[in-house]
């Protein structure tokens, strides 16, 4: 059950730099804030994958032709799923965008089964419709007439296939290093992944948008937090990907869930809803019911 510690620690950790992202989106803009995450994280990575070394007393595996391709395409995936879930939050609230892209549990566990082989058990599926049920009662909307946001929707459900995405080709590039334990997999597998997407977004920005670069660097106090709290959430989830199922992963994380909700209040002065509440009930069942699938 250590997968399950790491994704729970996960949760919280990436709903703190989600909150982080999406205050600094007012600043720097959606792709800037993007950003943030990937350029100030590297940094943290590489200091994470050395703790891994020190601690395991192994070697760095070697990144073979097989690692690369899974990698990358997760890498721009998650790009595009960030970006596309902090324009989410730009028009609708920080837990009902979060609880639009917690849709990903069904995809991962429909790509992992196609791609990797990971098969679900009955109860396992069971869990995962649950939990997502629960997931959508949140962001139904609570009074008639209001009607969803259909933009806000889209942009969920497009970030969730990606962080589908992103979650399943990381899960394979773990898999496919030829050597080392789950630690210094997961570790490896991090500091590639955002050795790419630092680099690529870094090269982008400075193409198309100096200013935004510029900005970006002038508010490096919280953005290295931001940096700081997405590497170490990136670490756990990958930690968690090295030991179990993704599909298994990304639905215990739907108590994501609830750290947004506790966000949303503090930050955001955001009021819960009675529908809410059940659908935050039915996440728990379905959470309870998958720790106890096997």
């Amino acid at each position: 059950m250590l997968w399950a510690v790491f994704t729970i620690l996960a949760a919280a950790a990436q709903t703190l730099r989600n909150a982080l992202q999406r205050d600094l989106t007012a600043r720097l803009g959606v792709t800037g804030a993007t950003h943030v995450r990937f350029l100030f994280g590297f940094p943290f990575a590489l200091l994470f994958l050395a703790g891994m070394v020190l601690l395991t007393g192994e070697t760095v595996p070697p990144v073979t032709p097989a690692v690369l391709p899974p990698v990358i395409l997760a890498a721009l995936a998650q790009i595009g799923a960030t970006a596309l879930m902090l324009a989410a939050m730009k028009t609708k609230s920080f837990v009902v965008a979060t609880a639009y892209t917690k849709t990903e549990p069904v995809l991962v566990a429909l790509f992992g089964l196609i791609v990797l082989g990971d098969a679900l058990s009955p109860a396992m599926a069971a869990a995962i419709a649950i939990a997502t049920f629960g997931v959508m009662l949140t962001a139904w909307p609570e009074r008639r007439g209001e009607g969803w946001s259909l933009p806000a929707l889209g942009l969920g459900l497009l970030s969730a296939a990606l962080f589908a995405i992103a979650a399943i080709g990381f899960r394979a590039g773990i898999r496919a290093l030829p050597s080392g334990g789950f630690g210094i997999r997961a570790s490896t597998i991090l500091a590639l992944g955002l050795f790419v997407q630092s680099a690529g977004l870094t090269l982008w920005l400075g193409l198309t948008d100096r200013p935004a670069l510029r900005a970006i660097l002038a508010l490096w106090r919280p953005s290295l937090f931001a940096g700081f709290m997405g590497a170490a959430a990136s670490q756990l989830w990958f930690l968690g990907f090295a030991l179990t199922s993704a599909a298994k992963v990304r639905t215990l994380a739907l108590v994501e869930v609830f750290f947004a909700r506790i966000i949303s209040g503090k930050m955001f002065r955001e009021a819960p809803s009675r529908r809410e509440g059940l659908g935050l009930a039915l996440i728990v069942l379905g959470v309870a019911l998958l720790l106890n699938s096997g």
